[in-house]
């Protein structure tokens, strides 16, 4: 995919232009009834279009049988934290954060198909009500943090205020820099709190984005993916990245850091996550070779994508 078209792409994204238009110009879509989610847009010229490999390590995509075994021994895994999360009354909260279709709702999913739901939920929140605007920023939120025992997954966080709120301007210079002030305090008191915070940015690569967001476009059941915030975020991808770099730079303590993984391959990116998360807990019967260490091609720190290696910019 070309600057040009790229940018052509953005402009048929943006209009007025249907699914059918789409396809009429030579797109569809492939695997939509993969009960895995990873679609793939097929070109005019009948062949893959494999933006994912922009700036991936890998050549190929991991396999459905290994991504199948390692997810379900991972999930496995999962249940015995849980189970220990219970027993010892620890309280864990996952913050899952990044670009729109960078896979966080998916790898979401896979945390949660098999734990026990009453002791994890995933937690939503949408636009703030008159009422929880005039709050303090952070109240809404922690109404909805983890009990005794719990894990909660966070599907977007007070982390709105410094990426998406920044960007589109929800919020005031002074909001703004009050948020970058308070969070790492604020983040503190919970780890405090017999609590483990997790924070997840899953990094996407700006060709990847707009392939997910046509597939979502062309494909009935994921139409409703595909918001107007999404759309005016394809104008934005620089304005984004400037304000991930300055969440990173005031964010990202010894306390609380940040883990980027790297998901233009979404399996990959969800066992790694898995993974990532597993690794930081000593539970009863954790199976080591199991866990393993995080792959260090797909997970870092935030400086694992300086100068954008895993969102990298036409």
């Amino acid at each position: 995919m070309t600057v040009v078209e790229l940018e052509e792409l953005i402009d048929a994204l943006q209009g007025d232009l249907s699914a059918d238009d789409f396809v009429e110009r030579g797109l569809s879509v492939e695997g939509t009834f993969d009960e895995i989610d990873d679609p793939v847009l097929i070109g005019p010229d009948g062949t893959p279009i494999l933006t994912w490999r922009e700036g991936y390590p890998y050549e190929e995509r991991m396999t459905r049988h290994e991504y199948e075994e390692s997810k379900r021994l991972l999930q496995i895994e999962l249940l015995k934290l849980q189970a220990w999360l219970q027993e010892s009354g620890h309280k864990v909260c996952l913050v899952f954060e990044g670009r729109d279709a960078a896979g966080k709702g998916g790898t979401i999913k896979r945390f949660m198909e098999h734990l026990n739901p009453r002791l994890a939920r995933v937690v939503a929140l949408g636009i703030p009500t008159g009422r929880e605007q005039g709050q303090w920023y952070f109240q809404r939120w922690i109404e909805h943090l983890p009990t005794t025992g719990e894990i909660v997954l966070f599907d977007r966080s007070w982390y709105t205020r410094a990426v998406v709120d920044r960007v589109m301007g929800y919020c005031t210079d002074d909001q703004y820099d009050e948020f970058l002030r308070h969070v790492p305090e604020f983040e503190r008191s919970l780890q405090a709190s017999d609590m483990t915070v997790i924070k997840l940015w899953f990094s996407v690569s700006r060709k990847e984005q707009v392939t997910r967001f046509t597939i979502r476009r062309i494909d009935p059941v994921r139409q409703w993916k595909l918001s107007p915030s999404d759309l005016a975020s394809l104008d934005r991808w620089h304005d984004y990245t400037a304000a991930k770099e300055a969440m990173f730079l005031h964010t990202d303590t010894t306390d609380v850091p940040w883990t980027v993984v790297r998901s233009n391959d979404k399996k990959r990116g969800r066992v790694e996550a898995m993974r990532s998360v597993l690794a930081r807990f000593e539970y009863p019967d954790k199976d080591h070779a199991v866990v393993g260490v995080p792959d260090p091609l797909i997970v870092g720190p935030p400086s694992f994508v300086s100068a954008d290696a895993g969102e990298v910019p036409t």
